[in-house]
């Protein structure tokens, strides 16, 4: 909660600051790259800070908490913060890190507002930050706790076993331990880190979400080469794509993610657009296993049959669910297809959703968010409607 000094002080000022979060952000990550080359190198994703991606995650990240700080001033953000802390941890980030995060985002702030940052205003966002990283240091202590880990220490080696070309873009890996103690255990719809080292030797990480139900000794992951059209291609997923063998390892973090099966009986829907149906898959994997009988509505948007990954395990895992049924769009069916295929994009306005469900979405942004709507127009309320982003959270959705 803001301090009474605080709270009109930031409400003042908040759209001064918001406005200028952008050019803070740029200011911020150059200040810190410049004092930090290492972290650039081996910690942040070097495709999305050359794509303007990360700066906009952390302006957003910033201005919503803010926001929600002075709207809802008796209640914590635990989604906003939740979603943060799990990538923290999958990437290892430390307590010790939000000082020198602190040092040079409060120098950007200074460097570009100027003289517009009185002393009762450089306290006030003071106020905001510390809250915000105290909050977080807080989850991410408990996560590193329940991994049953130090602080920062998520990283192990793990085998490939199997290498499989899922569609032209998409390779699934099978990982398994080298030193016969179980695989980390991870809760449907989890992802983990993978760090790779590229030749000019900078260790580059990307989350890849697990796209198997839990197994005792092993997991998957399925990478999509990233071609940016507007971005620099994925540094990560094509070294994967061009070198990683069977027999090879890797250096994958413990589990992370904040987008899983919820416990219960409740009905489901698991909303997915392209490589998004990942964590769907964990989550349609655990339930078959477990013999689920839960009413589950499974929607999936794809560009042709031959781009959808994992095709026939997704449409055979629906149906050995009994209480499980999906509904499928391609923008080229063609001859391909299955049955009762739906062409062009995903409209769930004609479904038939059961009462009371969870929805769960997971795919391209302009994709959730048209789901999203069309979920919030039927009734189903915002706090029911979870996501899952790959790369930094644009969006910021409840």
């Amino acid at each position: 909660m803001l301090s009474a000094q605080s709270a009109p002080v930031v409400r003042a000022t908040l759209p001064a600051v918001g406005g200028a979060l952008g050019p803070i952000a740029e200011t911020f990550y150059r200040r810190l790259f410049a004092a930090h080359p290492d972290l650039l190198r081996d910690l942040f994703n070097r495709g999305n800070q050359a794509n303007g991606d990360q700066q906009k995650a952390l302006a957003g990240s910033i201005a919503a908490f803010a926001g929600l700080l002075l709207e809802q001033p008796d209640s914590r953000p635990d989604a906003l913060l939740g979603r943060i802390a799990h990538k923290h941890v999958s990437l290892g980030v430390t307590s010790d890190q939000y000082k020198i995060v602190h040092r040079h985002l409060f120098a950007a702030i200074g460097e570009v507002l100027g003289d517009a940052v009185t002393e009762e205003v450089a306290a006030a966002w003071d106020e905001v930050y510390w809250l915000m990283a105290n909050a977080l240091v807080a989850v991410e202590a408990r996560l590193y706790r329940e991994a049953g880990t130090a602080e920062g220490e998520v990283w192990r080696r793990m085998e490939i076993a199997e290498r499989r070309q899922e569609t032209p873009d998409v390779v699934s890996l099978v990982l398994r331990t080298t030193d016969g103690r179980p695989a980390a255990p991870f809760r449907p719809g989890q992802y983990l880190s993978v760090q790779v080292e590229l030749p000019d030797g900078a260790r580059q990480i990307h989350q890849y979400s697990l796209s198997a139900a839990p197994g005792r000794r092993t997991c998957r992951i399925s990478v999509k080469r990233v071609q940016g059209a507007a971005g620099p291609d994925g540094e990560v997923s094509s070294w994967l794509h061009d070198h990683a063998r069977p027999g090879d390892t890797l250096t994958v973090s413990a589990p992370a993610g904040d987008l899983v099966l919820p416990e219960g009986d409740g009905p489901l829907l698991l909303a997915s657009a392209g490589i998004g149906n990942t964590p769907v898959l964990s989550v349609l994997g655990h339930l078959a296993a477990t013999g689920s009988v839960r009413q589950v509505v499974a929607v999936h948007a794809d560009r042709s049959p031959a781009d959808h990954a994992h095709r026939t395990e997704h449409l055979g895992l629906v149906g050995e669910l009994p209480g499980a049924r999906l509904h499928l769009w391609y923008e080229t069916p063609g001859a391909g297809a299955p049955r009762q295929v739906g062409a062009g994009r995903a409209d769930l306005s004609t479904l038939d959703l059961p009462d009371g469900l969870t929805a769960y979405l997971c795919g391209p942004l302009p994709f959730m968010r048209a789901v999203r709507g069309d979920l919030l127009r039927r009734g189903v309320p915002a706090e029911r409607i979870h996501y899952e982003v790959f790369g930094p959270d644009l969006w910021l959705g409840a």
